[in-house]
């Protein structure tokens, strides 16, 4: 990242967010930014924080802190309002509309169909012939990985200045997870912003320019991927099973 962009306002500022289910006390004071056309990846083990981290800037999960996505707060806005700021989020579930269409899915994603976006559906299609092969089949036929790339190409759609994916490569194929992180190197080289959830150090070390790796509900280091390389001690106490 050069002097300029670090002098730049954040896209994406978080300052100590705290979240909770129930009694338990999930976030524990995080504090992460993304500046504009950043790829931030968010790394750590399953049940440290990292999607309710997502959730929580969503609006899904209530969140208490400071929150601010282009110089406005948003926490505690309703999940909608924050998506039509320019907040793209593609959820681990992978929701897609299975008896409708791929084209009519990724309609759906279009939130303005008088002002059209960065992506018009023939681009996302041939961008991905996976899913141009399939256009006008029921979306619930396509793969684990083509229900991914659909769930990514319908946020795009909604013309996103930053998106928020969330373990994208969880339970595919290695042919497939490389597939994915292709796509998602795509994306990045269009200018948008991208907070990638990932536990695959591969994928999240390729494309990130910065990263975060979370340990019980706390930012327990930040820097680029050079950086971590060198941190061995990181990625034993915080990643490694």
């Amino acid at each position: 990242m050069n002097a300029q962009s670090q002098m730049q306002e954040p896209m994406l500022s978080v300052r100590d967010l705290h979240a909770y289910y129930g009694k338990s006390h999930v976030l524990r004071g995080v504090t992460l930014h993304i500046q504009p056309g950043e790829v931030i990846a968010l790394l750590g083990r399953n049940g440290v924080g990292r999607s309710t981290t997502a959730k929580a800037i969503m609006g899904e999960v209530a969140p208490k802190g400071e929150i601010t996505f282009k110089g406005q707060p948003i926490a505690g806005l309703e999940s909608h309002r924050i998506a039509r700021l320019g907040l793209g989020y593609v959820p681990e579930s992978r929701d897609i509309f299975p008896t409708m269409t791929v084209r009519q899915n990724l309609i759906l994603g279009i939130k303005d169909m008088k002002r059209p976006g960065k992506y018009s559906i023939e681009q996302m299609l041939e961008m991905f012939p996976n899913l141009a092969a399939r256009a006008d089949n029921p979306a619930g036929v396509l793969s684990g990985g083509e229900k991914q790339m659909l769930t990514m190409c319908r946020t795009l759609m909604g013309d996103p200045d930053l998106i928020i994916i969330d373990e994208p490569t969880e339970g595919l194929a290695p042919k497939i997870v490389q597939q994915i992180g292709d796509m998602i190197a795509e994306i990045a080289k269009t200018g948008v912003a991208i907070l990638l959830v990932e536990q695959k150090l591969s994928i999240a070390l390729r494309i990130a320019s910065r990263v975060y790796v979370m340990g019980h509900g706390e930012i327990v280091f930040e820097g680029t991927p050079a950086e971590f390389r060198t941190r061995d001690d990181v990625r034993k106490e915080w990643l490694e099973v």
